[in-house]
């Protein structure tokens, strides 16, 4: 590491703890690289010179933190995403939750909340959701209110629907929501018996014991400290025989609790803890 790299690499970890320190926000244990260009970008969109001429702005503007933690956040989903993901949970871990009398589960890390009208739908189907309580938490509230809103554009629906379908809906998925002038509403039935909350997965503790963890292609975004940290959570959080699902990028591999969990589908990252 040449001088220029690590004075920067000096510069965005004071960065990242004087955002911590004063707000509360802790981004020092993310991917390096990912942090790094969200931080330039927002040098640049902010119209100033340096990381730390936007730490000083950051601390004494709080529109423009919020504007950070927004670049910060990761909101690439849509519904049903990966549906072989979805098919496998069908086939293996639904009729494991028939026999709960209730069924927990919590989306870690939710964004706009497609996934959990995915979800929603798809324990409709199966006859599960009514004794289900889904908890979708998230770090950001404004992504947060678009999930609770269900509100979508209509352009999404082709790809959506061809996800569902790949996934192994038994319906016509246009009947899980309304057009509006605006876009598609989905069905309020689909969430109510969902409680959405922010949750901070870097600070936050469990809240519950859960039949089922998903938390897909957010741990990509962590470094080893954080991921190992965020696994013990889950681990913690999983009741026996309790289901873990993972991004198609990510594993139990390799991490403390890997002799705890066995594999339901591995190419579709679904575990199940066992010990």
């Amino acid at each position: 590491m040449d001088s220029l790299e690590y004075l920067e690499k000096l510069e965005i970890e004071l960065f990242l703890q004087g955002i911590y320190d004063w707000y509360g926000y802790d981004y020092r244990d993310y991917a390096y690289q990912s942090i790094r260009r969200r931080i330039w970008h927002r040098v640049e969109a902010e119209k100033v010179s340096s990381i730390l001429e936007l730490l000083d702005k950051v601390l004494h503007d709080t529109s423009c933190v919020q504007r950070l933690m927004a670049d910060f956040s990761i909101n690439v989903t849509e519904m049903f995403r990966d549906p072989l993901f979805f098919g496998q949970f069908r086939e293996k871990v639904v009729p494991l939750l028939r026999t709960y009398p209730s069924i927990r589960i919590w989306h870690a890390g939710c964004s706009t909340g497609e996934e959990i009208y995915s979800m929603a739908i798809l324990l409709k189907e199966e006859g599960l959701y009514d004794k289900t309580k889904i908890y979708a938490t998230d770090i950001n509230a404004d992504v947060l209110k678009i999930a609770k809103n269900g509100y979508y554009p209509l352009d999404n629906m082709k790809k959506y629907t061809s996800n569902y379908l790949q996934a192994g809906g038994k319906d016509a998925f246009s009947a899980y929501y309304t057009a509006t002038n605006n876009g598609v509403r989905f069905n309020p039935c689909l969430t109510k018996n969902v409680v959405f909350a922010q949750h901070n997965l870097v600070t936050d503790r469990s809240f519950n014991e859960f039949h089922v963890i998903i938390c897909r292609n957010v741990l990509i975004y962590f470094n080893k400290t954080l991921q190992a940290k965020v696994h013990q959570l889950f681990y913690e959080s999983l009741g026996m025989f309790g289901i873990l699902g993972l991004g198609d990028k990510e594993t139990i591999a390799y991490t403390n609790q890997a002799d705890h969990y066995k594999e339901l589908s591995g190419k579709h990252k679904l575990y199940q803890k066992v010990n």
